[in-house]
């Protein structure tokens, strides 16, 4: 009886001084004090010529090209979609080449100049692009156009006789294709345009048959 009553007060001994020591470290001055806030980074200064006009920004060196445009400039055509640099949707023109703008940060492009889909279209008038778009209902749902036009107008202008190369059935691919025969994609662009018209034919108001 005597060993148990001793193991007793020996465990409550261990319990009490444990929990002590517990509560000592959490009250301590020293585990209270708030972690170190990180500096934050120093602003920069860029300057980008956009549709021709020069422009000042003061930014954090962490955004994109993508966010300068529209929420530091109001240049919202160019869209952000699925911000990984796979749709296309925020796709402009940087000195003659297409990027997808939600990819570069703002400050990689200090000097450039800059198309968006606002800068296209002069004096009212529609880039041949964009009147092609309109003229074919090329739309699809619109949120991506901008980037669609932006896209095809640096690849015509990219290279001299390009589109006439296009239009001959066959070009070379910058990214390094050898030549490609766009005979197949015309046959699927005119199928699709003969599915169009023949459902519109059978549909006017663009209802599903019954």
């Amino acid at each position: 009886m005597k060993e148990f009553l001793r193991s007793m007060a020996t465990r409550r001994w261990f319990l009490t001084t444990s929990g002590a020591a517990t509560l000592a470290l959490a009250s301590s001055p020293s585990m209270a004090q708030p972690a170190a806030e990180t500096p934050p980074l120093p602003i920069e200064h860029v300057d980008l010529t956009i549709n021709g006009r020069p422009y000042a920004l003061d930014l954090d060196p962490r955004t994109t090209l993508l966010d300068a445009l529209r929420e530091h400039l109001g240049f919202t055509g160019s869209k952000k979609g699925c911000d990984q640099g796979q749709c296309g949707a925020c796709t402009i023109i940087v000195n003659g080449q297409r990027i997808n703008s939600c990819l570069a940060l703002a400050v990689m492009h200090d000097g450039d100049e800059i198309t968006t889909i606002e800068g296209l279209a002069e004096e009212g008038v529609l880039h041949p692009m964009q009147a092609a778009f309109v003229r074919h209902d090329g739309f699809q749902c619109g949120y991506c156009t901008p980037g669609q036009i932006c896209s095809a107008v640096a690849l015509l202008s990219g290279a001299p006789g390009r589109l006439a190369q296009l239009r001959n059935g066959g070009c070379r691919d910058r990214a390094g294709f050898d030549q490609c025969r766009n005979r197949r994609a015309d046959e699927r662009q005119h199928l699709s345009l003969l599915r169009l018209s023949q459902h519109r034919r059978g549909h006017p108001r663009g209802g599903r048959g019954g």
